[in-house]
Formats: C-alpha cells, structure tokens, sequence
C-alpha cells in the first residue's frame, strides 16, 4: 500500500473552498435521487434516506420498496414516487431497470434484509444505471458486496460506500485496525471507491479526510440512512462523490449539534437529524 499524508480536517473553510455545485431552476434541475431497499420489516429505513436525499437538495426521489409497504410509504411520503417490488427471489420488474437508467444517483441497501435479495439487486439495477450515475451502497448491499465484489468490478463507473463498523470488517475480511483512516483506505482501494466511515473519508488514492464533530448521538437507529440519503442527495445536485461524502459527514455531525441543545448529546431521532440537514449546509 502506499503511504499516505495525514488526512484533511474536514471544517467550514475547507468546505467552503470546495463549494458545492451551483443549482438553479426546476427540480429536474437539482437531479433525481433512487433509493432501493426497504424489506417487509424495515421499509422505515428507506423512508429516512428518501427524506434526507431530499433535505439534502435532490429535486425528484423515486423510492423502491417491497409491495407489501409501498402503499404506506408513498403515503408517508407524498414528495416521492413510490416502485412496488416483489419479494426477494422473485423475477425483479423491468420498471426498476428503467428508473435506474434515469437517476442522477442511486443508494442500494437501506433497510434490506437478506444478502442474496441485496445481490440481486445490484445486480439489476448497476446493469442499467449509466457510468455516470454514482452509486451509494449501505447496509446490506455492503454485505453483498463483500461476498462477491464484482458486483461493482464488473460495472465501471463511481461508488460510494457508507460502512459501519460491522459492515467494515465484513469488506475487510476480518479485524481491524484501531486506526480507522486506514481501514476507510484500505476498502477504498480494495473495492475502488470513495469510502466514508465514522467520520473519515477516503479515496482510492489515498486522499483522506478527517469530520472530528460528530459525537454519540449520531449513533442512534436510522442514521446511518440519514447519511447515505444525505450523500445521495448531494450526488444529485452535482457534487462528485469525495466531494458529497465529506459535506455529507459535515452535514451529519451539524445536524447532531444542532439537536443537542434541545435533547442532550442523546435521545434525538434519526428523522429529526434528516430535518436539520438544509440548515447545516445553509450555514456554511
């Protein structure tokens, strides 16, 4: 492996020297946002994504989702255009295909539940997205991945990976280290992707950068989805995937500042993180 330098602070200045793309216009303007995943048990999960994509500055969200909760989601959330799939192992319908074909950025995984549907699908959907599109896996799509990486080897094109530390040791195959700038490189160049974990960000070059703000109330159920739908959000509007990955982890640890002063360092929910994001990034 190549050394690397001490990865960058990720502060307002900095973001501010790498602003994000200017936006103008109709909605189609800022980009549409797919978010599959949601099994029968977790359809909040895609729910919490959709909205942070959208807080985030998507201009159109488009989400996909097990039949049996698609009706209560697209009540849940009327701003989105809602895709019924079947249950995992059955044929996946030509729709998702083609909705993947025209997304500005698609995240896979939010609320999934078994490995070999998340397999499925990638498989399906990177088939039809365009090299363009950049691709955020979360959640069980990581665990898919880890299982068999040429899910994405065998789809050129821009990914974004938003592990946990579970998920992280899955991609590694094992321990990790205690330095965890490392570990974020060393899964960026295994699977050639910008990697965001806890904080740190990294790119397959070695490029890393450092969000030291977040604290223990992030860590709360559905805000790893805030933050994959708050990335896609940002891919959307035109950010390139370091680019979104850092102002995506700003944006996640302001949005936790921002609640304390109301709920303490913990006890906010992952929804009220996802209604804090345009402020955060308002702000800077």
């Amino acid at each position: 492996m190549p050394s690397r330098s001490e990865p960058a602070i990720v502060t307002v200045q900095l973001l501010r020297d790498w602003p994000l793309p200017e936006v103008a216009g109709a909605k189609d303007s800022r980009g549409t946002a797919l978010i599959v995943g949601g099994s029968r048990h977790t359809p909040g999960a895609v729910l919490l994504a959709g909205v942070a994509a959208l807080r985030a500055g998507a201009g159109v969200l488009q989400l996909a989702v097990e039949e049996s909760t698609a009706t209560a989601l697209s009540i849940q959330v009327p701003e989105a255009l809602v895709l019924d799939l079947p249950e995992p192992g059955q044929v996946l319908p030509d729709r998702l295909a083609e909705l993947a074909g025209q997304a500005s950025a698609v995240a896979i995984g939010p609320g999934l539940g078994d490995i070999d549907h998340a397999a499925a699908l990638l498989r399906h959907v990177l088939a039809a997205t365009r090299p363009e599109t950049t691709v955020v896996l979360d959640a069980y799509a990581l665990g898919a991945l880890s299982k068999d990486p040429s899910l994405t080897a065998d789809r050129p094109g821009s990914y974004v990976l938003t592990p946990n530390i579970d998920e992280a040791r899955y991609l590694l195959g094992g321990d990790l280290d205690e330095d965890l700038t490392d570990v974020a490189v060393r899964i960026a160049q295994r699977y050639r992707a910008v990697v965001s974990l806890f904080g740190r960000i990294a790119e397959p070059d070695g490029r890393t950068w450092w969000e030291q703000t977040g604290g223990s109330g992030l860590g709360t159920s559905g805000s790893g989805d805030v933050r994959a739908g708050v990335v896609t959000g940002l891919l959307c509007r035109g950010a390139q995937p370091a680019q979104a990955a850092c102002w995506a982890a700003y944006a996640h640890a302001g949005s936790a500042q921002r609640l304390a002063p109301r709920f303490g360092r913990i006890g906010f929910l992952a929804r009220e993180i996802a209604d804090e994001i345009p402020a955060v990034l308002a702000a800077v």
